[in-house]
């Protein structure tokens, strides 16, 4: 059975401060002890406790910068804790920032490979979906082309193809996106649905509060990395577009 389990976690950003003082500014520092500080701690996430079973169908709402990315490559062990702890037990596949592995000068085929070992898949693994990934992704003429040469919905197809070609036992998303004509989304919007149905665990992140009300069973509320609420879909969602959305 899938599970995942967040205590106390906690995730700090180091921010530092592009100071380019004149030499005057920099002697008198010098001498008096006045020197600014060359960077400032930002806390995305503080003290979030939450635990995720095997049915959770999770939306996570909250302003911009409320830590709710964060939250999710944390789970995706893309960004480490600061301070407490995250179990995952199952398979993820993240789909957080699509083809952010893909090496232009390579082609389709190459960064398929290169990729996918990103997204943990092996040699063998990779070489059973290459074909589907190929033709879904409607690439079978470029694919030996290096997608330094693709179109943006080309790329997109590609890197959507492969992110979605294995079910996984907990699914994640930022933001569902994917690029190319109307048919190709028809398409990637029906692949979409197939795999959050067939997921043990799905936690996604997303502004559409009406997507967030119909597909998820559960929504969790953040506001400056804190976990608010915690709840059913028509509880929290109102009250966070009533209270939250424009904090």
């Amino acid at each position: 059975m899938s599970k995942i389990t967040v205590e106390n976690l906690s995730i700090k950003f180091r921010i530092y401060h592009d100071r380019s003082p004149s030499l005057k500014d920099y002697f008198a520092n010098l001498f008096t002890g006045n020197r600014p500080a060359a960077y400032s701690d930002f806390w995305a996430v503080r003290d979030v406790s939450v635990e995720f079973r095997s049915g959770d169908r999770v939306g996570i709402v909250g302003h911009n910068g409320a830590g709710k990315s964060t939250l999710l490559k944390a789970l995706c062990r893309v960004y480490e804790s600061s301070q407490g702890k995250v179990r995952v037990d199952g398979r993820v596949a993240p789909l957080l920032e699509i083809g952010a592995g893909f090496h232009p000068e390579f082609t389709g085929r190459e960064n398929i490979y290169l990729n996918g070992s990103i997204l943990g898949y092996t040699d063998a693994q990779l070489r059973l979906i290459e074909p589907e990934v190929i033709a879904f992704a409607e690439l079978e003429e470029f694919i030996d082309t290096p997608v330094k040469y693709y179109s943006t919905g080309m790329y997109m197809r590609l890197a959507f193809s492969l992110a979605t070609a294995v079910h996984p036992d907990i699914l994640v998303l930022d933001e569902i996106f994917a690029g190319g004509d109307a048919a190709f989304m028809e398409r990637a919007t029906a692949r979409m649905y197939q795999m959050i149905d067939q997921a043990n665990i799905m936690i996604m992140v997303s502004h559409d509060h009406r997507l967030v009300s119909s597909l998820c069973n559960r929504v969790i509320w953040m506001d400056h990395g804190r976990l608010v609420r915690d709840g059913a879909p028509d509880e929290v969602i109102p009250e966070y577009l009533g209270r939250g959305a424009h904090a």
